[in-house]
């Protein structure tokens, strides 16, 4: 096509190119020169070919290569730009239009058709294509579409027809059930003909039931003969001598009064009945049919030939995995509670696949299919869907709760010893049982339980007893329906067998493995000697003669902490066995209610060590104990997420940290490695002093070590910052000063706002700490009615909290983030004097600060926005229409002219003026002095405490923060002592009612302790200066 003078040839030449493309793709290497010349030397670009090629190369790489070459359907619609618009009969007759193009898949079809339709359960629908008296399945997979027409155009022309004149016609129709499918109001299951040649009796129930869903509950003679060509098969009519229309109609009457002249049920359950009816008497005629050959197995029915592979067909359905032969005649049936496992080998060289299927008598057949991954597939999907919905379990091993059990059990090739343990207080609640019994799970119960817990509560059907099962040592058997006596005595039979949990041990350590650090050596000089009890063992190992392993994984609460060092403590004893019993229960390794909330357990774990520093070594000791030989997987998760939760507390005593280290650096698991980071900055942070916070504890149960909390600022921005265990108010302020970029974080502080309350940060404080202290807080003062857990929000705020060096337009940042933000309420509450050319000067600066800078201001509307551009205390100083005056003239003058962040520090300057600038202010009452007003304006800020008259904004007093000797806080008060204590002098006492005590206390604090702070810096300086001096 390159400088191809025929314009006739170039055009034909760029529909061949958009045929290939839909056919394969050009290597990766070849990719992007391929686009490039379609670009830059496609056909003219109002015709909008080049796009179309370039589309179908996308959607060719996107759904891989073809097998067979382009159609005369896609040739046609390739010269014309147009879809490939394909109708698709449904078994009801109707027809559905679709669009598609050379790369449409099984599976994308299917989902347009059930988009169409709003078919909800789309599992086992399929597409057929049909010609002549050839139907082939098409699956609703990845095949695609075309080469089953091309195939179809190509098998036509063999046969003397012309491609565009083959009669290929497209189904939609269920292929397969799976086992646990309960019929559904789906639109693609009314009308559904059973055109099949069965007994006179099924048949005749067949007709009736359509002639319901046809004609409604009355029978009409007329209506059934018209009709009963269209039920009843033609080569039925025909195989009886005699009128055989006759006796089909009595046959179908006599049905349709059997089933419908007690009982008329709806058109939909009638319809349901049919498919129900199907799916159970030929289950083989809705199986997914695959070509096989029987490589290796028990000789089949057949006669075999040696040397020679027979030929079958692998046909999997509802109810197992059949193999048939060329005749249909069923040679081998495994039921699915047969099947143990399904496995696929890798491809030979030359390309062959195979799969081999285990039964419960060990019996193994092979078979080769290039289908092999797909029949794995499909029968895995069936098998697990079964046992996540079974209620039936096998016992694989005997089972008697007496005390202590070591169960042997094999798993790839070794034998581990498990111990089963259980207080003699506790053993009728767990289900005793021998190998081969059948348990039935309790109501409500799964199998898909089985992978959440460590017991499930079931029935031994041979002894009617009910408790607590041990996953471990059950098997569950993929059925819905009760397992028969034959499938039940196979499992007896069979030599050993895996249980679900055993498989999920795929990390066990070998002889030739390096052993994860344990504390037997620790536990020989620190724990306490076990007791003796006697043991039922199961080949036991020798070393262990029937003595449970303390420092080793077990299921007995304690009676007695581990460690030597707290016998006699009573009170810290006790909370040993509370916590290792709280432990258990997270784990899952005892079974207990589900918690009201997600830091109930870990609040029993950890509050004890918090209290008692001698139970912090026990804490970690039961916790590395029960990861030590944790053969279950989820058990073993929720341990190393409590240990997370331990490290990130309180360290371990140096004559445990080494123990410790040792232990998290030599597992595997991907959370050990930020356990040991995480003990790294206890150590260097300190000790909490509260339980994790309900953030901590399930940041960690959904498996994420990074916390990210949101802080809100002054101007409703806010920011995501990081926050750990060992995080303190301090280091989340400096995060939050470093990520906006402020020049400094003094005076600046965290701020917890909880319901009308908002508190500040104490700097030196663990945050967690301090938000879990202050939830706890307020439960206790809050009364919960119904005995609920009460569940409380939080928002944490940076603010600006004290104002002793800030001058406006030094920090731009933090004047248009803090500063402003936090001074326009103050201003606008009439807590500052003003005389009345300020408030109008002020206003036009406020106008211009809210006013983009791309918009007119709203001069029209400055009588309404008077409350939110001046004091509330004057806006009576003017009418309305004065207020607009002043406030529009002004405007007009230079504020208009700035920008609206050059008006917000214009407004700070004016204010950094006043005497109240940065002031904290609290509206309160007084009856202590009669001398000054009841109703006072406190205003707290680097000068001291300042008294001012509520309506004249006039200063009464001020006190430095030098004269203030106490002060104390309540809920309804703030009581302040001025002067000096010393010989005798009481000082001036001042009452004060307000709400707010906790906020003036607060403040006084921090102003004091910075002052004193800056004062200690600077006499610091001064001497290091003299030094250099000298």
């Amino acid at each position: 096509m390159s400088n191809n003078p025929s314009k006739s040839s170039t055009a034909r030449g760029w529909i061949l190119l958009s045929l290939c493309v839909g056919c394969f793709a050009p290597s990766d290497r070849f990719m992007k020169y391929l686009c490039c010349f379609i670009r830059e030397h496609g056909p003219a670009p109002n015709t909008g070919y080049s796009k179309y090629i370039e589309q179908r190369l996308r959607r060719t790489v996107k759904n891989g290569t073809r097998h067979q070459p382009p159609s005369y359907v896609e040739l046609q619609a390739t010269k014309s730009k147009n879809p490939i618009v394909l109708a698709v009969t449904f078994m009801d007759g109707t027809v559905k239009t679709v669009n598609a193009d050379s790369a449409t898949t099984a599976k994308e079809l299917c989902d347009a058709l059930a988009d169409k339709i709003g078919l909800k359960e789309r599992f086992g629908f399929s597409l057929y294509i049909a010609l002549f008296d050839k139907v082939s399945s098409l699956g609703s997979g990845s095949d695609h579409i075309m080469d089953a027409v091309s195939q179809c155009e190509q098998y036509a022309k063999e046969q003397g027809r012309q491609e565009r004149n083959a009669p290929w016609r497209l189904f939609f129709r269920k292929e397969i059930f799976t086992p646990w499918h309960k019929p559904k109001k789906e639109k693609i299951y009314p009308d559904r003909k059973l055109f099949l040649a069965v007994w006179e009796e099924d048949l005749a129930g067949l007709a009736a039931q359509q002639y319901y869903v046809d004609h409604g509950p009355e029978m009409d003679v007329d209506k059934l003969e018209q009709s009963l060509h269209l039920y009843i098969p033609e080569f039925e009519m025909k195989n009886a001598k005699g009128s055989n229309q006759e006796r089909w109609l009595q046959l179908v009457m006599h049905a349709f009064r059997k089933r419908f002249s007690q009982n008329q049920p709806t058109t939909m359950q009638v319809k349901q009945d049919v498919v129900s009816f199907a799916r159970c008497k030929w289950p083989l005629l809705f199986s997914r049919f695959y070509e096989a050959y029987k490589f290796a197995g028990p000789a089949l029915p057949k006669n075999e030939v040696q040397d020679v592979l027979l030929k079958v067909i692998i046909a999997v359905n509802w109810t197992g995995v059949f193999v048939v032969d060329d005749e249909e005649q069923v040679l081998l049936e495994f039921s699915f509670p047969e099947i143990v496992c399904i496995t696929c080998s890798s491809p030979t060289p030359d390309g062959t696949e195979s799969f081999t299927i285990e039964t419960i008598g060990q019996i193994e057949y092979t078979f080769q299919s290039p289908n092999s991954e797909d029949i794995k597939e499909l029968v895995e999907y069936f098998l697990d869907g079964l046992k996540k919905r079974s209620t039936f379990l096998v016992a694989l091993h005997d089972y008697k709760p007496t005390g202590n059990i070591h169960l042997s059990v094999r798993c790839f090739g070794y034998k581990y010893l498990m111990p089963l343990q259980h207080s003699h207080n506790d053993v009728n609640t767990y289900l005793t049982f021998k190998r081969g019994d059948l348990l039935i799970l309790s109501e409500g119960i799964t199998g898909e339980a089985l992978s959440k817990s460590q017991f499930v509560r079931g029935e031994n059907t041979r002894t009617g007893l009910q408790g607590n099962i041990p996953v471990e040592l059950v098997y569950i058997i993929p059925t819905i329906k009760k397992p028969t006596v034959e499938i039940m005595d196979m499992f007896v039979k069979r030599p050993e067998f895996e249980s679900p949990m055993d498989k999920q041990v795929a990390i066990m350590t070998n002889a030739n493995s390096a052993r994860p650090y344990t504390l037997e050596r620790f536990a020989a000089d620190n724990f306490r000697v076990p007791s003796r009890r006697t043991t039922l063992t199961i080949n036991p190992r020798r070393h262990d003669r029937g003595v449970p392993q303390l420092w080793s994984h077990g299921r007995e609460p304690l009676k007695a902490p581990l460690l030597k060092k707290l016998i006699g403590k009573e009170d810290p004893s006790r909370e040993a066995v509370i916590a290792y019993m709280a432990i258990m229960k997270y784990m899952g390794d005892h079974p207990s209610r589900r918690p009201r909330t997600s830091t109930e357990l870990t609040d029993l774990i950890f509050r004890g060590p918090l209290k008692y520093e001698i139970l912090r070594d026990e804490i970690y000791c039961q916790l590395m104990k029960q990861l030590t030989n944790n053969y279950n997987i989820l058990s073993e998760e929720r341990g190393w997420e409590l240990l997370w939760l331990c490290m990130g507390l309180f360290p371990p005593s140096q004559s445990l940290l080494k123990e410790v280290t040792q232990f998290v650096r030599t597992r595997p698991h991907p959370v050990a490695a930020d356990c040991y980071n995480r003990l790294q900055k206890t150590l260097r942070a300190g000790q909490r002093k509260f339980p994790p916070h309900q953030v901590e504890v399930e940041a960690i149960q959904h498996k994420t070590t990074q916390i990210f909390h949101k802080a809100f600022f002054p101007d409703n921005s806010d920011e995501a910052i990081e926050v750990d265990s060992s995080t303190k108010a301090r280091d989340f302020c400096i995060r939050i000063v470093n990520r906006l970029g402020l020049s400094t974080p003094h005076g600046f502080s965290l701020f917890v706002k909880i319901g009308d309350k908002v508190i500040s940060v104490p700097e030196n404080e663990f945050f967690f700490d301090f938000v879990r202290q202050l939830g706890d807080w307020v439960r206790q003062n809050r009364t919960i009615r119904d005995g609920s857990y009460m569940h409380f929000t939080y928002q944490v705020f940076f603010m600006k909290k004290l104002w002793l060096n800030t001058v406006p337009g030094e920090d731009r940042i933090a004047d248009l983030i803090f500063h402003y933000p936090q001074e326009l309420p103050k201003y606008l509450r009439g807590y500052h004097k003003v005389s009345r050319q300020q408030a109008v000067e002020m206003a036009a600066l406020i106008l211009r600060a809210r006013t983009r800078d791309d918009k007119q201001a709203p001069l029209a509307q400055l009588i309404q926005l008077l409350p939110e551009l001046v004091p509330r205390d004057m806006i009576k100083a003017y009418s309305g229409g004065d207020w607009k005056k002043l406030i529009s003239s002004t405007y007009s003058g230079s504020v208009e002219s700035m920008s609206s962040e050059e008006a917000k520090i214009a407004f700070l300057e004016q204010i950094a003026k006043w005497p109240t600038f940065g002031s904290a202010f609290f509206e309160v009452k007084q009856s202590s002095d009669p001398s000054i007003p009841d109703r006072l304006l406190i205003a707290i800020n680097k000068s001291g405490v300042n008294l001012y008259n509520q309506e004249t904004k006039e200063r009464i007093v001020n006190y430095p923060f030098t004269s203030i000797s106490n002060w104390t806080s309540g809920n309804t008060y703030f009581h302040m002592t001025i002067g000096n204590l010393m010989k005798g002098n009481r000082g001036n006492r001042l009452l004060l009612e307000t709400t707010l005590g906790y906020k003036m206390d607060d403040l006084l604090t921090s102003y004091i302790k910075m002052l004193l702070s800056s004062s200690h810096n600077e006499t610091t300086a001064s001497t290091d200066i003299e030094t250099d001096i000298l």
